[in-house]
């Protein structure tokens, strides 16, 4: 069973194998938490992933994690030319950094809320969106044993600590049990 947690804080201190990128068509790493990266990181995830754009909308592309606790990053570009998003970038985001994720055989895996700073996507829609997407693609996804959801701040955590409980409880319902029951993520 895949283990989800939540945690308040930089998604650039994670030690797991690989950190998602809220990534814009260029990727390009100026602001949010693709500045905090290349801040984080250093300069060098920043070539390795521009070396590889254009990248169309919910793709994803993987470079080296640099100077990170994290041994790469994904870019999952879900913001468009006027850093803007929807729910159906973000699943397709989601989903596909999940696919490299599972390419690369990684065991652990950590995502921010994607499109909720520069792009101004509702956090509460955003957190419903990344969750769902994410206990799908685990099904398909057996060597990930770790999942986070790393946030920045008070409005985020409360956003995804509400679409993760709901989501387990829609879980536990589907298997006939209750929400208070150990629920496969």
């Amino acid at each position: 069973m895949t283990r989800i947690e939540l945690w308040n804080g930089d998604i650039c201190e994670l030690e797991v194998d690989a950190i998602v990128n809220a990534a814009n068509l260029s990727l390009w790493m100026s602001t949010g938490v693709a500045g905090e990266i290349k801040r984080a990181g250093g300069d060098a995830i920043e070539f390795a992933a521009v070396r590889q754009a254009p990248v169309p909308l919910g793709e994803a592309v993987v470079t080296p994690g640099g100077r990170l606790a994290a041994k790469i990053v994904i870019h999952a570009v879900s913001l468009d030319r006027d850093r803007r998003t929807n729910a159906e970038i973000i699943d397709r985001a989601v989903r596909s950094a999940m696919a490299r994720a599972r390419e690369l055989r990684l065991g652990s895996i950590a995502f921010p809320a994607m499109g909720t700073g520069v792009g101004g996507f509702p956090i509460d829609e955003a957190a419903r969106v990344t969750v769902r997407a994410v206990r799908d693609e685990l099904n398909r996804s057996p060597g990930i044993q770790f999942v986070t959801f790393a946030m920045r701040g008070p409005a985020a955590y409360r956003a995804f600590e509400t679409a993760l409980a709901s989501s387990a409880s829609m879980a536990a319902s589907a298997a006939g049990g209750s929400a208070d029951e150990a629920v496969p993520a």
